[in-house]
């Protein structure tokens, strides 16, 4: 495979007990996925953990050795359960130190908010070695280490440090998508969908049932890196289905 053949890959660490307990509900993992996937990345494995140092630890080890990329969201904040920093801290071996040009930011930030007291300091705390994500909504920066990246868990927040990041991270061709809808159960295709994707390897086939109307349906995705693959098996696919006497839809039902 070469350089520009190479599918890059990222992890992400989604962390705190309030995703787990159903308190607030996630965001973060479809904006990143999607950001990830216009920047020619693929999300690969997504972890939700809570805010226990060690299970962030383990978490930050195995995705951060698997994947390209790791991400995190949530757990930089002022607060004494904020311990996505020490714990990534820890997982890398290096101390955390207060970043000069974070507290700056913070100070200017602050400045006529009540002051940089000791809560707000810490969120100019980083992983030695560690640069900084621009936050242009609350002054608290995200903070990028090398393929490393923590992020807010407020989705609007971590859309602007996502944004921030765009076209600075080297990546593949960006994914391709096709919907193919049909009024049929996808069990009475799956060979069919099997079929299809073995025909095309650089192809991938999503399923993705769905009953209304009184009926039972499904829409295919066809994902590729290439646009003459893609059409190719979106076509070949629509001739497989039409043979068996289903009609399909073009960008899905």
């Amino acid at each position: 495979m070469t350089a520009s053949q190479k599918i890059w890959t990222a992890g992400l660490i989604v962390i705190g007990d309030e995703i787990l307990s159903g308190r607030t509900q996630d965001k973060n993992i479809a904006q990143v996925a999607s950001w990830l996937q216009v920047q020619g990345i693929r999300l690969s494995e997504v972890r939700v953990v809570p805010d226990v140092e060690t299970r962030i630890v383990e978490a930050v080890n195995a995705l951060g050795a698997a994947y390209d990329y790791l991400f995190t969201t949530g757990g930089i904040g002022p607060t004494h359960d904020d311990i996505t920093v020490d714990a990534v801290a820890a997982a890398l071996g290096v101390p955390v130190v207060i970043h000069p040009e974070a507290r700056a930011l913070l100070e200017r930030y602050y400045e006529s908010r009540g002051g940089l007291n000791e809560g707000r300091l810490r969120m100019a705390r980083v992983p030695e070695g560690s640069e900084l994500i621009p936050n242009r909504m609350s002054g608290a920066p995200g903070i990028r280490r090398g393929n490393l990246f923590l992020m807010a868990g407020v989705p609007h927040i971590t859309a602007g440090m996502l944004d921030a990041l765009t076209g600075e991270l080297e990546g593949g061709a960006p994914l391709l998508t096709e919907t193919l809808g049909c009024w049929v159960a996808e069990s009475e295709v799956a060979d069919l969908l099997r079929q299809s994707e073995a025909a095309h390897p650089t192809c991938q086939i999503g399923s993705y049932p769905f009953f209304r109307e009184g009926r039972v349906g499904a829409n295919f995705v066809v994902r590729s890196v290439s646009a003459d693959d893609l059409q190719a098996c979106c076509a070949s696919l629509t001739d497989m289905l039409v043979t068996q006497g289903h009609s399909v839809t073009p960008g899905g039902i």
